[in-house]
């Protein structure tokens, strides 16, 4: 079985997200895919099944469990739908059928940021909620707020460099009762993105996602509340880094980004 890895949300390699996409003509067996996923050992291993008319299944695993929408790991899969010759695709959009958020969207784009990739994605509300036992003491910081969007909690921050300082205890993080912690603060004067965030997720084994597509379906509905505007730039300041072009449109977000393919590999027992 042929797999490659792809850097996301970049345009270098050894930045961005790295996800692994697996092509094949079913899914397999889901202990046989969570084993493959943790011996990738990436933050997601995306699993795409063709369909007809550019339609795709796609499924995606980090190395302990599989997850229910994945930004980085959609973002690989067209991208190597389209630069792959052993997976040609036509189009210029493909859709991606997910087992818990619908249709997604990739739409082939030439523009100023180059051959980039558009994503259509839902789009989720954060309400505001109150300080969590253990959440301060955990990040090590004082929040200005804190908000609940799904199971994923939103922390904002004072200004950007607490965001990318931060230096939060990760065991204490794994005890708490939610899903990813979004830690964010908008761009101050003069400053090139409209707001800047990190991730952390190792409630799925993921101590730091360095760029998270789908933190951001819950990142452009939040600022666009606070910041009256609908279209942003915004950069996941993890080590890695990453840069995402969104828009936020009612109950939808588009992610813009571009991608790299780092390597190709084969499974020779599967």
């Amino acid at each position: 079985m042929k797999f490659w890895t792809v850097d996301s949300f970049t345009n270098e390699i050894f930045k961005g997200n790295p996800a692994a996409v697996c092509v094949l003509d079913q899914f397999l067996d889901d202990d046989l895919m969570q084993k493959i996923a943790a011996e990738v050992n990436l933050s997601e291993t995306a699993f795409i099944v063709p369909k007809q008319n550019s339609h795709y299944d796609i499924r995606w695993f980090t190395p302990i469990t599989e997850i229910n929408l994945c930004g980085h790991g959609t973002l690989a899969a067209a991208h190597i739908l389209w630069t792959e010759e052993a997976v040609p695709v036509a189009s210029d959009t493909i859709y991606f059928d997910s087992p818990y958020n619908g249709v997604l969207m990739a739409q082939k784009n030439g523009d100023t940021m180059g051959d980039s990739i558009t994503l259509n994605f839902p789009a989720f509300q954060a309400e505001p909620m109150s300080m969590p036992d253990g959440l301060m003491d955990a990040l090590g910081v004082a929040p200005v707020c804190i908000s609940k969007a799904q199971d994923d909690w939103i922390i904002e921050l004072h200004n950007t460099q607490q965001v990318r300082d931060l230096q939060p205890d990760i065991a204490k993080l794994s005890q708490l009762n939610c899903g990813d912690i979004i830690v964010t603060a908008d761009g101050e004067e003069g400053e090139e993105y409209d707001f800047v965030s990190r991730v952390f997720a190792p409630q799925v084994g993921i101590n730091e996602d360095p760029v998270t597509g789908s933190a951001h379906c819950k990142l452009a509905p939040y600022w666009a509340e606070r910041l009256g505007k609908n279209e942003f730039t915004a950069y996941q300041a993890s080590k890695r880094g990453g840069v995402l072009k969104l828009k936020y449109d009612h109950e939808r977000v588009f992610l813009t980004g571009q991608a790299v393919t780092v390597f190709r590999g084969k499974f020779l027992k599967i």
